[in-house]
């Protein structure tokens, strides 16, 4: 481990190796590149600046018109927290990737800007009405509506609702897990019962999302069904840490919750 980047040793690049590659006219140096630097945090400005030029990169580019370099680009943008990147970032909205449009919502939540909330509402308005369960969608709804979610957008209230009833069951979740973030308490519950309930979704992977969706909010009664869940136990442990982290706030020093207890307790059994 090197003590002055806290990046592993046998990394295969050095920051200035990573930092030349994204300039290289080699395009597969380049995509690795960008994802290293996302992987190992460096957030160093020449990299922001080079990660953001990426956003607009039109060398890469698959035979089905996607922009693998933007997409690791958008990824590491979010990854490294410099908030230059926003109107990139919503720039990059436009796309006509999938993929980008998923990464870029995506780094957006974790930038935490709320600049682009208006864009994300653009988006979500007037879903295509002849999508069903086993379409691909439009758009990457579920990455905007959990943005939308973590952003804390109320006013985008009205345009989630009626993706609760979105034929595509992890859109539904998404819209749940954000109502839930943006519902006054004596309603949000609603929504995490609504994900509670999901967990017992026949298809193994839709409980894996709801798992996800249900640590991001920290919903605590959802607790004990969590570890009941047919899933992985490291997914579950991931789960109930984001309940945990919920509760640890609420706590006094030294004192936990009694909520608090309760996961750890559940987190122990998983063990």
């Amino acid at each position: 481990m090197n003590e002055e980047t806290g990046i592993p040793d046998d990394n295969l690049l050095t920051i200035e190796q990573a930092i030349a590659n994204l300039q290289s006219e080699d395009l597969g140096l380049r995509v690795y590149a960008a994802w290293w630097l996302g992987r190992f945090r460096v957030n160093v400005p020449e990299a922001i600046d080079l990660l953001i030029a990426a956003l607009a990169d039109e060398a890469d580019r698959t035979e089905a018109g996607g922009y693998p370099l933007r997409r690791n680009a958008a990824r590491a943008l979010g990854k490294l927290g410099d908030r230059r990147a926003v109107p990139a970032l919503i720039q990059s909205l436009e796309c006509n990737d999938f993929y980008v449009r998923e990464a870029v919502a995506q780094s957006l939540e974790m930038l935490g800007d709320d600049s682009c909330v208006p864009y994300l509402i653009e988006l979500i308005k007037n879903p295509n009405s002849e999508a069903s369960a086993d379409s691909e969608p439009e758009h990457p709804y579920d990455a905007f509506l959990e943005a939308l979610g973590t952003l804390g957008a109320v006013k985008a209230i009205p345009h989630i609702l009626p993706f609760l009833d979105h034929p595509i069951p992890k859109v539904q979740y998404a819209a749940a897990r954000a109502m839930y973030q943006l519902s006054e308490p004596a309603v949000a519950d609603q929504y995490g019962d609504r994900l509670v309930a999901a967990l017992a979704n026949n298809d193994l992977q839709l409980r894996r999302t709801v798992l996800s969706d249900l640590g991001a909010i920290g919903y605590l009664s959802a607790a004990e069904a969590i570890g009941n869940t047919m899933a992985e136990n490291s997914l579950k442990l991931i789960s109930l840490k984001g309940l945990l982290e919920k509760q640890i706030v609420l706590a006094t020093p030294p004192d936990l919750t009694d909520g608090a207890i309760r996961v750890m307790t559940l987190m122990d059994e998983l063990l």
